[in-house]
């Protein structure tokens, strides 16, 4: 039966009992890992979010280290999971240190114990690296939540937010909250759309990001502001993305790109270094999107390994081979990677790289395997005069025993077909080295890009970005060449986060709505609140916000943001736990005016 705490008060988590606190009387409290009961001895394995601290209850004639009869008898009756509260003095252990536990050379010899909970036998053990399914873990989250190591990786992120406010507020920042139930303005990812009972029929919208509140106020003169700000978007899930997650947001006034990445490089360095021990070195890198994707096929490129693209293709515009001549025909371009020391690779295994490229929009895949001998094993080879193949391979850097893969099409599906392939294939040999932090700034972005679905240029960012000032002269004959002054930091393949100085000038704001087709009726509808305070004063200002949920996880080296998340959904964006999205009482529909309506 549970007992209460009776006025016992906790002096000490479990390891924060160290050898320094041999012969103090202690109490503390926590959950049972494991018990032994070894006869007239019972050692208990006791877990709090610190760690593990070894108790030990025993009988004997020796009434100076005996527990009473009471005592022990309720010792006996542990299992794993109960609550309990132990009183006892710190020893030193006997000759029995374990080196793997931080407490391992010491115990606490309990005279008192208080059952507080009982636990029924959990639907899986509560344990570092657990075997277990993940759907049932989350299904549970509150016990899996419990795990040693997930503990670790929640209590990181506490750190690096805590880190974070410490920092922006030095740095001048003011933390000012932005409000979570907006107006809609579709230009992106969808809403999360809220029904309104006061106003019948009309909507509010939760706020994929504070984007239009921080630029209002730094025209309210608030110079520089920072959100720990929770956001939403109603996409499809993957890894490293969530219906609501967590960014860092920011916004500064009289400033340029320089200012905007030379304070976030600080912030990193010191959260790293504070959080994490890795010594971020500065500056960082800087690649313009133009060479990110020449040389990697991604925007987000992860530059721990080698691998880069190639273009081939005035090696082989008069080549015989119609599938790479076609494309440059169409205003594609030949590319290829090579993948070293992987000639031999099994056809079984070249085979599942093309259908891997195929997921990304490929029609194929090209293929020259150069065995260690130097004979080629090629696809394609028999369109290819003798010359034409050496050519190629030398163009690529082939060696014996490489392997080099091509795509020919337009750019963005060779881009996207070799970045995707590169990490596919990094991934099979185990190139990526989790130890490895390599940061990168890709700046110069399209301002603009062409959607086939809309028939109209779309902002690449979202329509307040400014454009390089050289590039300003384009707008108006070759908008698609315009180059935004848009900026992401990106962390081994992950974009960390992004972010772009802002339109202040009234002609820019126009002529950018102009481009992606907003009239200036419905700019007026959407964004007249940010318009017509432009028109009391703006200045010039900038900013760029962190995905808080991806940062934690890459300093966590995790697998997924659902692991750096105390309550996370999973891919159809549901709670296994709660069971959220569920259905309502009618009471609450027919208050809101909304019919459900079936497809």
């Amino acid at each position: 039966m549970a007992e209460s705490m009776k006025g016992l008060k906790r002096t000490h988590r479990c390891t924060e009992l160290s050898a320094a606190n041999v012969g103090e009387e202690v109490t503390v409290m926590g959950w049972v890992q494991k018990n032994r009961n070894k006869g007239g001895i019972i050692f208990v394995d006791l877990r709090d979010r610190s760690g593990i601290l070894q108790i030990i209850f025993e009988q004997g004639a020796d009434l100076s280290r005996a527990v009473d009869a009471e005592n022990f008898a309720k010792a006996e009756t542990l299992r794993s999971e109960f609550v309990i509260a132990v009183v006892g003095k710190v020893e030193k252990r006997e000759g029995n240190t374990n080196t793997a536990m931080k407490t391992g050379d010491i115990e606490v010899r309990a005279t008192q114990l208080r059952i507080l909970s009982e636990s029924e036998t959990p639907p899986f053990p509560i344990e570092a690296d657990s075997k277990t399914k993940e759907e049932l873990r989350l299904k549970y989250r509150y016990l899996d939540l419990r795990r040693p190591d997930l503990q670790e990786k929640i209590m990181m992120r506490s750190r690096v937010a805590a880190k974070i406010r410490e920092f922006m507020t030095n740095e001048g920042f003011l933390e000012i909250e932005t409000p979570i139930l907006n107006k809609s303005t579709p230009e992106g990812a969808r809403d999360y759309l809220v029904p309104s009972r006061v106003h019948p029929g009309s909507f509010y919208a939760l706020p994929q990001s504070p984007q239009l509140f921080k630029q209002l106020l730094m025209c309210s003169g608030y110079d520089r502001y920072f959100q720990i700000a929770k956001c939403f978007r109603d996409e499809d899930l993957r890894a490293d993305r969530q219906p609501e997650f967590t960014q860092l947001d920011m916004e500064l006034s009289f400033v340029d790109i320089d200012d905007v990445i030379e304070v976030n490089e600080r912030l990193v360095q010191y959260v790293f270094k504070d959080t994490v021990g890795i010594d971020i070195q500065l500056p960082i890198q800087r690649m313009t999107w133009q060479e990110a994707m020449d040389r990697f096929g991604s925007d987000k490129p992860d530059t721990r390994f080698g691998m880069e693209l190639v273009n081939v293709s005035e090696v082989v515009k008069d080549c015989g081979f119609g599938v790479f001549t076609g494309a440059l025909e169409n205003g594609g371009s030949v590319r290829g990677i090579n993948a070293k020391g992987q000639g031999e690779m099994p056809r079984k295994k070249i085979d599942a790289l093309v259908e891997f490229a195929k997921g990304f929009g490929a029609k194929g895949l090209a293929y020259i395997a150069i065995q260690p001998d130097g004979t080629l094993k090629s696809s394609f080879a028999k369109f290819m005069t003798e010359d034409e193949m050496a050519s190629l391979v030398k163009a690529m850097d082939g060696e014996n025993g490489d392997l080099l893969l091509f795509a020919a099409d337009k750019n963005k599906i060779v881009w996207d077909v070799l970045g995707n392939l590169r990490l596919e294939i990094a991934r099979n040999l185990d190139l990526l080295d989790k130890d490895q932090y390599n940061f990168l700034w890709v700046t110069e972005f399209p301002l603009l890009e062409w959607s086939e679905e809309e028939n109209r240029y779309v902002a690449m960012h979202h329509p307040f970005t400014m454009p390089m000032e050289e590039d300003l002269e384009l707008l108006d004959t070759e908008p698609g060449k315009v180059r935004a002054k848009a900026y992401d930091i990106v962390l081994n393949g992950t974009e960390l986060g992004g972010g772009s100085v802002r339109i202040f000038q009234n002609h820019i704001q126009e002529k950018m709505f102009e481009i992606i087709g907003l009239s200036k009726e419905t700019a007026n509808e959407r964004f007249g609140f940010l318009l017509n305070a432009f028109k009391y004063g703006v200045p010039p200002h900038a900013g760029l916000a962190f995905g808080l949920d991806r940062m934690v996880m890459l300093m966590a080296k995790a697998d997924s943001i659902r692991e750096v998340i105390a309550f996370p959904k999973v891919k159809d964006a549901s709670c296994l736990m709660t069971d959220a999205p569920n259905v309502v009482d009618a009471v609450q529909l027919e208050e809101l005016g909304i019919a459900i309506v079936k497809n």
